[in-house]
Parts: structure tokens; C-alpha cells; sequence
């Protein structure tokens, strides 16, 4: 009798709190994303002295009741999940999980309160709740791309590494510790800062060998700059001709449509949904 009594109490708070269908599960991911929000608020103005002198009595009190929101949330989660251990473990699990543990952590570790700016990525929720799941599609193409591309992405890097500790030793033995170059790791320091082209001017070249290299190292910088924009390019383009091939007529079964396309090009006929061409996307990759 028991758990009958306590069945529907699950099944209600589920609905609540993990579903997005209804008006219930609607008004709480909104309320959520708002206190999330307010939370952040209160936990930028916590950083700024001046404001912190004045109410930081008051914003301490928020971000306690704010934790204690969330907790009450995460715990609900747990109660009312199916399977509570895969929640647990899912992506928005742990950031469920990492949301809270800050502000109890700032009892041992005052600086760790600023951690808390990670509550930011719960806002992601609101891709389901204002039913823009298709839009997600967009950000897998992209990150399929940077993943076919992350051997030559690390080759790209191990030459950069290279480099920079090359031209790093170098200016070391040219310039030396009497013109700022104290170290090796200092100089490679000013090698990544220049031939990023960021150039802060802490440390500076006087000598005219170090001078011609620090030349060298600039304009290196600007051509080692379109290397990685070329890579990315190309396998994004390559993802998104695969893409378009995946999305078919269910008539003509024909590719080649924009994620974009309400009907074939080539027959007319009405294209599928896009929340089923993601389901089909991800069953052609598997």
C-alpha cells in the first residue's frame, strides 16, 4: 500500500521536473532558469569590493538560499528518477551536482563560492524548454568536426610547442636575464605571448639579433594563426555535406537537403520533422 500511495507522488514530480510537455514541467524549468540567473547575479555583485562591503551580508543570504533551492531540487531529482544512479551520472547530473557543491565547499575554502559561475550551463535546459532541440544539431556538427580533426589539430599544437620552445631558448641565450629573459620557461612564455600575436610588452627584446628574431617570431605568428581556421573549415564542411546527405525524402529518397529544407528539392514532398531527423542522424552514425 505504500508504495502505491507514493507511485503517482513519483510520477508527478516527474512530470514536474523532468518533463517539458506539460504546463507544470514548462513553468518550473522557466522558474528555474530564473533563479539560476539571479543566483549568478548575485554571485557577480558578490565579487565586485564595493558591493560586497555595502550588502554582502545579504547576497551571503541569497546564495544560501539559493543552494538550498538547488539542493532541494537535485534531491527531488534523485527521488523521482526512474534510475537515479543514471541520472546521477548523465551530463546534466553532474552539473546538477557541481551547481550545488561550491557554496558548501566556501565553508572551508571561501574562494571557492565564485566557483558557482558553472550553474550557468543549467541554462542549457532551455533548448528543450523553448522546443529548440533542432538548433542542438547545429552544435554536434561542430563539435563532430573539431573531433575529426583533433590529430591534426594535436600535430598543429606539437609544432607550435616546438617552436615556441626553440625561439623561447633562443632569445634566452641572446638577450639573458639582464633584459627580463630570466629563464627558459620565462622566454618560452614570451615566444606563446608573441607568436600569438598578443603581445602584452612585459617583456621586450633590446638587442638587434633579438630584435630580428622577435621579427621572425610575429610574423610566423600571423601565418601559424589560418592553419588551425583551415583544418576546423574544412572538416566542418565535410561534416555538413555528410549531414545534408542524411537527411532524405522519405519519397524520392533523395539527400543533399539543408537541415533548414520543409520539403524535397527534387520531388516536392514534405520532409521529415526535424526532432526525427536527428533520431535518424544519430541511427546512420551508430
Amino acid at each position: 500500500m505504500t508504495k502505491t500511495r507514493k507511485s503517482p507522488i513519483k510520477h508527478h514530480l516527474y512530470t514536474i521536473i523532468f518533463g517539458t510537455h506539460t504546463k507544470g514541467g514548462r513553468r518550473f524549468d522557466i522558474a528555474l532558469i530564473i533563479l539560476i540567473l539571479l543566483s549568478q547575479a548575485t554571485l557577480i555583485l558578490d565579487s565586485i569590493s564595493s558591493v560586497r562591503l555595502q550588502y554582502g551580508e545579504v547576497l551571503w543570504k541569497l546564495e544560501y538560499l539559493f543552494t538550498a533551492i538547488f539542493t532541494l531540487e537535485y534531491v527531488l531529482r534523485l527521488y523521482c528518477s526512474p534510475r537515479p544512479s543514471s541520472y546521477a551520472k548523465s551530463f546534466y547530473g553532474i552539473i546538477d551536482l557541481l551547481a550545488i557543491l561550491p557554496t558548501y565547499l566556501a565553508l572551508f575554502f571561501p574562494s571557492a563560492s565564485y566557483i558557482a559561475i558553472i550553474r550557468l550551463l543549467r541554462v542549457m535546459r532551455i533548448f528543450r524548454i523553448l522546443k529548440l532541440v533542432r538548433y542542438l544539431q547545429d552544435s554536434n556538427i561542430l563539435l563532430r568536426s573539431l573531433l575529426m580533426a583533433k590529430r591534426k589539430i594535436l600535430i598543429f599544437f606539437s609544432t607550435v610547442a616546438i617552436l615556441v620552445s626553440v625561439f623561447g631558448s633562443l632569445m634566452f641565450v641572446i638577450e639573458g636575464p639582464e633584459n627580463g629573459f630570466t629563464s627558459i620557461p620565462q622566454s618560452i612564455y614570451w615566444a606563446i605571448v608573441t607568436i600569438t600575436t598578443v603581445g602584452y610588452g612585459d617583456l621586450v627584446p633590446h638587442t638587434p639579433l633579438g630584435k630580428a628574431i622577435a621579427s621572425l617570431t610575429m610574423l610566423l605568428g600571423y601565418s601559424i594563426l589560418a592553419v588551425p581556421t583551415g583544418i576546423i573549415t574544412a572538416e566542418l564542411n565535410q561534416e555538413m555535406n555528410t549531414h545534408r546527405d542524411l537527411v532524405r525524402c522519405p519519397n524520392c529518397l533523395k539527400g543533399g537537403h539543408e537541415s533548414d529544407a520543409i520539403h524535397c528539392k527534387h520531388c516536392g514532398s514534405r520532409l521529415p520533422e526535424p526532432d526525427k531527423r536527428i533520431v535518424n542522424t544519430i541511427n546512420a552514425k551508430e
